[in-house]
């Protein structure tokens, strides 16, 4: 038996495509999406819950308020670097990639300390 979840999309079940269409003549109703976790990349993802970029879209848009209080930052995060420089000998090339020239040239690296 395959498992799978229903897409949670705040307008899923709205959007007009003949795969959400379900029931009998004059009964008929569109529903979300079913998704399947037939794969390691939808179980441990945003896909085991949305059928498509637009539903994972219309609920970020609807919940975003709700998602940052749930860890709010009240400062900025910050990575402690060093900027390395070095000075290189380097070649120009035109649009046809022909060298040129050869000129020096310095080379910056951000490195982080750890």
């Amino acid at each position: 038996m395959t498992e799978y979840n229903w897409c949670h999309g705040p307008s899923c079940h709205e959007k007009r495509t003949q795969d959400r269409i379900r029931g009998v003549k004059g009964s008929k109703v569109l529903r979300t999406r079913k998704i399947t976790l037939d794969s390691e990349y939808k179980r441990n993802g945003p896909w085991s819950v949305f059928c498509s970029t637009g539903c994972y879209n219309d609920f970020f848009y609807k919940y975003f308020r709700q998602v940052v209080a749930i860890a709010p930052r009240p400062e900025p995060l910050e990575t402690p670097i060093e900027v390395v420089q070095t000075k290189a000998l380097g070649r120009k090339y035109d649009w046809q990639s022909r060298e040129y020239v050869d000129h020096m040239y310095t080379e910056k690296r951000i490195v982080e300390i750890t």
